[in-house]
């Protein structure tokens, strides 16, 4: 099935390749077109310069689909190397702060000192993060609070873990099994029957998006052996769940 996944991806990659050929040749056509428009003198050229403009704006809006598309369907193999995910979630944090700022967004990060080291493919995840904080910034139109909460979790059973806690083993030496990070948004939130779609490709409710930005982040998270889930409410907010498994030395 892998096998099979992987050469429908390729071959879906070299069809899109070939279409965004055919767009750069368009887009060129319809810019050299349009600067003899430059200046209308009339109604008709006017009217024509305006048409023009548009179909140039949907031409970019298909490369873009394209390239989302493309980011979609190659990730496979990830350069998987053992990071430390509070290091990656300080640097977003300054990445998205203008942004935030912009926005009137007060970013809120409660990082755990503790956490253990997990297997990263360093670019990828800081692209599905930077799509989850996209996500909440367009969801918090009047501004808000972003907050960020990774911890670790436990990969003991709960009777072994009491018991090493009353032997007064220090937190550092429980065994951490995960690490659990969560993004929660003070936004409009999402209604259930939308939730249940918003992690199938090209599904979206926004005008102008492409339905593939948490189709993607779902995909990488799931690369690195982790899971994502989503709880909302309507005019109270998003919750995305992400959880990655600890990394431990041979």
């Amino acid at each position: 099935m892998n096998d099979q996944y992987a050469a429908l991806a390729e071959l879906a990659g070299s069809f899109i390749h070939e279409i965004k050929n055919h767009l750069s040749t368009l887009g060129l056509n319809l810019q050299l077109l349009a600067e003899d428009f430059q200046e209308p003198e009339t109604p008709r050229e006017r009217r024509a310069l305006t048409r023009m403009q548009k179909v140039q704006g949907e031409c970019q809006r298909l490369v873009e689909v394209a390239n989302d598309f493309l980011r979609f369907a190659h990730i496979r193999n990830l350069d998987l190397r053992p990071t430390e995910l509070g290091k990656v979630l300080e640097e977003m944090v300054d990445f998205f702060a203008p942004t935030a700022k912009a926005g009137k967004i007060e970013i809120k990060p409660f990082i755990s000192a503790d956490l253990p080291p997990v297997l990263l493919d360093r670019d990828m995840f800081k692209q599905a993060l930077l799509n989850l904080m996209l996500n909440a910034e367009q969801a918090m139109t009047q501004g808000g609070e972003l907050t960020i909460l990774a911890i670790p979790e436990s990969g003991e059973s709960e009777a072994r873990s009491a018991k090493r806690k009353a032997a007064g083993a220090p937190r550092s030496a429980l065994r951490a099994g995960a690490v659990c990070l969560s993004l929660i948004d003070t936004g409009q939130g999402i209604s259930p029957e939308v939730a249940a779609k918003i992690f199938q490709p090209f599904f979206t409710t926004k005008a102008g998006g492409s339905g593939l930005g948490l189709p993607t982040t779902k995909k990488i998270v799931e690369a690195h052996g982790g899971t994502i889930a989503v709880e909302s409410e309507v005019g109270h907010g998003t919750k995305f769940t992400i959880r990655l498994p600890a990394h431990r030395s041979p």
